[in-house]
């Protein structure tokens, strides 16, 4: 079927002001002149046969037809970018790492320099996002993850860590007389809600689950607990380190939650993305033998 597009260039001048608002601004963009600009969005009106900008050169608005062509173009346009970057595999571009924020502040970030000391040529460009993966919309080339999914279908999944979690504090508040934890605060945070809960369920502890101080980001609940604020439940990827260094206990041992940490990978695979993969799974399973669980 033969497309009946018009000029690119004509479309990108259209788009570039729309969404700006303004051609000067479009034009900087577009590393053109405004009088450049403006004669493509004038041919392109000429073609469709209407007017897709009203008002006066310093206040242009879309008119009903610019904003029905608008979204379109935007989202072609948007389409194109991300493919040429997938196709474009230039040893020189950052890898681009999507990572659940206590995940990467705890456990990849403290262990990056070992792949940077490895491979000085990649730069891997790090964003904290627990949001879900869209590979079609987004630009990483991979994402860690807890695995309650659900991921997309077009992914390569990797476990890395299975998930065990218990409760964790400052050896600052270890109770007179032994570990009870029902004289202790409790610390929630509202990404895990029913963490207390679900490990009293599995450990047979009955406490008051209702109770305590609750946090905004897991970091921050974990930061509470290593100042001395109260206890948390905590995975033991995220608390390995500080209770090694002596900052956190947790006389009560870890149990299993069902759940693991993976890394969705995007299925057209560069070589960088290759080796940064690799070093995950090396480093995940040095982690599992250099700190085994504490178990409860």
């Amino acid at each position: 079927m033969k497309r009946s597009i018009p000029s690119l260039n004509a479309l990108r001048a259209f788009e570039a002001a729309g969404r700006h608002g303004r051609m000067t601004q479009a034009a900087d963009e577009l590393n053109v002149t405004h009088s450049a600009v403006s004669r493509q969005i004038k041919h392109l009106e000429q073609v469709l046969g209407v007017a897709l900008f009203e008002g006066p050169k310093n206040a242009i608005r879309l008119t009903d037809a610019g904003r029905t062509l608008m979204p379109g173009l935007t989202q072609a346009f948007d389409q194109i970018d991300l493919s040429v970057k997938l196709v474009a595999d230039a040893e020189d571009k950052p890898l681009d790492v999507s990572c659940t924020g206590t995940f990467l502040m705890r456990w990849l970030i403290p262990r990056l320099y070992r792949f940077q000391a490895m491979h000085p040529g990649i730069e891997v460009r790090l964003t904290a996002s627990a949001s879900p993966v869209d590979f079609d919309r987004d630009a990483f080339d991979l994402a860690i993850r807890g695995d309650d999914g659900p991921w997309p279908g077009d992914a390569e999944i990797v476990e890395l860590i299975p998930e065990h979690v218990g409760p964790v504090y400052s050896p600052d508040l270890e109770p007179k007389g032994g570990t009870e934890l029902s004289a202790l605060p409790l610390l929630h945070t509202l990404t895990r809600r029913s963490a207390w809960p679900a490990w009293c369920r599995q450990s047979g502890v009955a406490l008051d689950t209702e109770s305590g101080t609750e946090f905004e980001h897991f970091y921050f609940m974990i930061e509470a607990a290593t100042a001395g604020l109260g206890a948390c439940i905590a995975p033991w990827p995220l608390v390995a380190d500080d209770i090694r260094a002596g900052r956190l206990t947790a006389p009560f041992g870890f149990i299993d939650s069902g759940k693991s940490y993976v890394a969705l990978v995007r299925n057209t695979k560069p070589r960088r993305l290759a080796i940064f993969v690799d070093w995950l799974k090396v480093e995940a399973a040095r982690f599992q033998t250099e700190a085994p669980v504490l178990r409860g």
